[in-house]
């Protein structure tokens, strides 16, 4: 990939900052920085109307072909977009599921009904999506699902559960892997269902953190239903359509988290800077260290990119996303410890909340202990380090699969 920008894509890139610029005011100015991981709780109602403000001016689906109601741009344009909507310090959006992931799958794998019917939603920003993928009994291990689904009529009859489905609790629908083939086993016999979450046969219980929030949650199914063409690509053959929705989950949304990991990154120098813990040699050492991989990563992962073609799965270009996964989760913890060690003592402690209870989630963090303490969920969440490998040394470097119970 040409990391060069000509004068279009610089020209696209002020188009994107004075857009932000001109519209990111009012009571938008006041969601700037609100949201994101850890942090999704935080003024939902006011950012899912700055998403469809979003939408309204065609800044959702950036990478969509048109005819679904995308712009089909590049993805050196969508770099750019990602990257400039991180620096103006814009509230996480609340749609990425649906825009990111499963509006690109359904192009790739879903039928023309399926399309018509979910597309435009996701590129209104009118539906959210959740997640319904790892399970208690299975983690990252989604060829181990356990939540079986069967056919009754006309429609899917659904019955188990769900963990760590990301904002379940705000979300309309949930793309659900259940197995549908009775005593099938590993990646066999498994489908892809489309289920909405408001009904009887689907409960939603938040999980508590430690940052204070609850954007994680259970999902219980007890006789769930939902129709029985809402199956994406052929039924038992679901593997192939979940592998390739991870595929785009490691696509370019990425690197504009890259550009917000160097928001964090400078806020930890500004702080070192103020206390003085620069001056000490390690402290600096370690910051140094830090600027240097994150550009490193920043350019490695453009490149893995190029290589990729939307809907592959995790061993595609050489593992990039894979292999990207793993470097971006261990430095953004090391940067967590980093912020840790320049806080000093003041780390230790958190504020009362104003409430005066104590129950959970009861006090004030700093925004570097929330950083630190998410931060330990970045090498689990989104497909666990220990999935990363295997997928790399199996997969990409062919070399042998690792014996069943292994670890476990």
């Amino acid at each position: 990939m040409d990391l060069t920008y000509s004068e279009a894509d610089q020209a696209f890139r002020a188009e994107v900052r004075d857009w932000l610029a001109e519209h990111l005011t009012g009571d938008f100015a006041a969601l700037k920085g609100l949201g994101g991981a850890g942090r999704d709780h935080e003024a939902h109602e006011e950012r899912l109307a700055w998403n469809r403000h979003l939408a309204a001016h065609g800044w959702t689906c950036l990478g969509w072909p048109t005819e679904h109601g995308g712009r089909g741009l590049s993805l050196l344009h969508q770099v750019i977009f990602h990257e400039e909507y991180a620096r103006a310090d814009a509230p996480a959006r609340v749609n990425h599921l649906g825009e990111e992931l499963l509006g690109p799958t359904l192009i790739a794998f879903g039928t023309e009904e399926q399309k018509r019917r979910f597309l435009p939603p996701i590129v209104a920003v009118e539906e959210l999506w959740c997640q319904g993928y790892s399970e208690p009994g299975a983690g990252s291990d989604l060829a181990n699902v356990q939540t079986k689904a069967r056919l009754e009529g006309d429609q899917w009859v659904i019955d188990g559960q769900k963990v760590w489905t990301s904002n379940a609790h705000t979300s309309d629908w949930i793309f659900v892997v259940a197995r549908t083939e009775p005593g099938s086993q590993r990646h066999h016999g498994l489908s892809f269902l489309l289920v909405p979450v408001d009904q009887p046969g689907v409960e939603v219980r938040p999980i508590e953190q430690l940052t204070g929030g609850s954007e994680f949650n259970e999902v219980f199914f007890t006789g769930a239903t939902t129709a029985a063409d809402l199956v994406v690509g052929e039924v038992g053959r679901g593997w192939g359509v979940a592998m390739g929705l991870l595929g785009f989950e490691r696509g370019v949304s990425t690197l504009g988290q890259v550009v917000g990991f160097a928001r964090e990154y400078d806020g930890v120098v500004r702080l070192a800077r103020s206390n003085g813990s620069i001056d000490d040699p390690v402290i600096a050492d370690r910051l140094a260290r830090a600027k240097v991989e994150l550009e490193v990563m920043r350019v490695n992962a453009l490149r893995g990119l190029s290589a990729v073609t939307g809907g592959e799965d995790s061993s595609a270009g050489g593992g990039a996303g894979s292999i990207f996964k793993l470097v971006w989760a261990r430095w953004h913890q090391e940067l967590g410890e980093i912020a840790m060690a320049v806080a000093g003592a003041d780390g230790l402690t958190a504020r009362p909340n104003p409430s005066g209870t104590d129950a959970p989630g009861s006090y004030d963090l700093t925004e570097w202990q929330r950083l630190f303490l998410f931060a330990r969920a970045d090498s689990i969440y989104g497909g666990s380090d220990e999935v990363q490998r295997n997928i790399l040394a199996e997969r990409v470097l062919g070399l042998p699969r690792e014996p069943k119970g292994a670890g476990r």
